[in-house]
């Protein structure tokens, strides 16, 4: 007679999706899941729970990290698509990373396992060679390790027009001619009879509040101003004025029916074209903290009064150049981070990169992009040998490629498998 056991992966990941998905409105789960059906790359995006559970107590990592020095703050949940174009009040426009909702404290090599699997998962979607996708691989990783050697003249460097060349540099160029704070302004504002600046009343990813959540919004937006670093250019108290608020609805894969709002805030010159809009989201516990111990659970709840302000922690430590309304507020028993829409926001077009040279050109990108910011992690935590520490471990460079690359191209793998069983779900749930 044979006895179940737990180690039925259909089971597992099933499991794994109906519990981190329960919250969700039956029409919320039915979007998110239909997001998640279109490949095993947006699979991958609307999962990482299932990475965490999957690599969390993998034992690999202590083969060339592990240790203290080796932890550094990690995007969480890094991959392909969450690198973009941005910038703020200096218009100044950037490349860089730009989700940080499941940033925590960690082993640099669990971001590099994500961002490697997502780049198999994308190249794969593309119908790239296995010999391309290896080769991108070993450029991501070989210039990671290069970058880190080069940690003082990196924490200066950010990618923008002027310094980039290549299909980054055609993209930000792009951006720069197509994108501005006025044209953001117009596509998700307009001008009332009285001449007064509002969100538009029939955008299709807006949705109006009542009197009641409006007035306690705004008054939480208030007291949001307590938390900023005063690194906003001419804000003060008497100043700011929150001219409209909306939910935001429909943002998003693996964040999709978390609640989020925008609001108009005044803008510091004469005129309605100088606006700012703030992104409002709640924030949850990083999906990382899903596979940790009950001790490592209760440790991780002492660090942070709530999850916005570990967002803001992140938010500052990791990007090169922090969105100076980063902040938080508490509003209807949760916590949301705070930060600007950028008039700038703009996502690398990963499907538009033809040959593998292309792609390896941007895996270089990205490679030293995430450098720069686990060493800006770590020096924000006071760990000043992170670099010399990893530079140790790695000193055998050709195992350390060999075990990411066949980590990356084997837990695509899994990502495939676990999304037919995905699809065979939904099918069946949909009957």
């Amino acid at each position: 007679m044979s006895s179940a056991s737990a180690h039925d992966r259909s089971s597992q990941v099933i499991d794994a999706l109906e519990q981190f998905n329960a919250g969700l409105e039956p029409q919320q789960r039915q979007e998110k899941y239909t997001r998640m059906s279109d490949s095993a790359f947006s699979f991958f995006r609307g999962s990482n729970h299932l990475y965490w559970n999957d690599l969390f107590r993998d034992w690999h990592f202590s083969l060339y990290g592990g240790a203290a020095q080796t932890q550094t703050w990690l995007l969480g949940d890094v991959h392909v698509q969450n690198f973009g174009a941005y910038g703020s009040h200096d218009d100044v426009v950037r490349f860089g990373l730009d989700d940080f909702d499941d940033a925590f404290v960690g082993d640099y090599q669990y971001d590099l396992w994500r961002l490697g699997s997502s780049l198999v998962l994308a190249m794969e979607e593309e119908e790239k060679s296995r010999k391309s996708i290896a080769a991108a691989l070993e450029a991501f990783v070989e210039r990671y390790l290069d970058a880190l050697s080069r940690d003082d003249e990196l924490l200066g460097w950010v990618a923008v027009p002027d310094n980039t060349k290549g299909v980054l540099g055609e993209f930000l160029a792009k951006v720069v001619d197509k994108k501005s704070r006025v044209k953001m302004l117009d596509k998700w504002t307009w001008l009332n009879e009285d001449g007064e600046r509002r969100f538009c009343p029939d955008h299709p990813k807006l949705e109006s509040l009542s009197a009641n959540l409006r007035t306690r919004l705004v008054r939480a937006l208030a007291e949001y101003q307590e938390t900023l670093d005063d690194e906003v250019p001419g804000h003060s108290h008497q100043h700011f004025k929150v001219k409209d608020v909306a939910l935001r609805v429909g943002a998003g894969t693996g964040s999709l029916g978390t609640d989020r709002y925008y609001a108009l805030i005044e803008g510091q010159a004469e005129g309605d074209n100088d606006d700012v809009i703030l992104d409002i989201k709640a924030q949850q516990a990083p999906a990382a903290t899903l596979a940790m111990s009950a001790r490592e659970k209760a440790a991780y709840a002492k660090l942070y009064d709530h999850e916005a302000e570990r967002h803001a922690l992140a938010f500052k430590a990791l990007a090169r150049h922090p969105d100076p309304y980063v902040g938080w507020l508490t509003f209807d028993g949760q916590a949301f981070s705070v930060r600007e829409r950028s008039p700038f926001k703009a996502d690398f077009p990963v499907h538009k990169l033809e040959k593998g040279k292309e792609w390896r050109e941007m895996a270089r990108n990205w490679a030293s992009i995430l450098a720069a910011s686990h060493i800006r992690g770590a020096m924000a935590l006071g760990c000043a040998s992170f670099v010399t520490s990893v530079l140790d471990k790695t000193e055998d460079r050709e195992g350390f490629t060999r075990l990411f690359v066949e980590t990356c191209l084997a837990y695509a793998r899994c990502v495939h498998q676990d999304y037919e069983v995905f699809l065979g779900y939904i099918e069946v749930e949909e009957a």
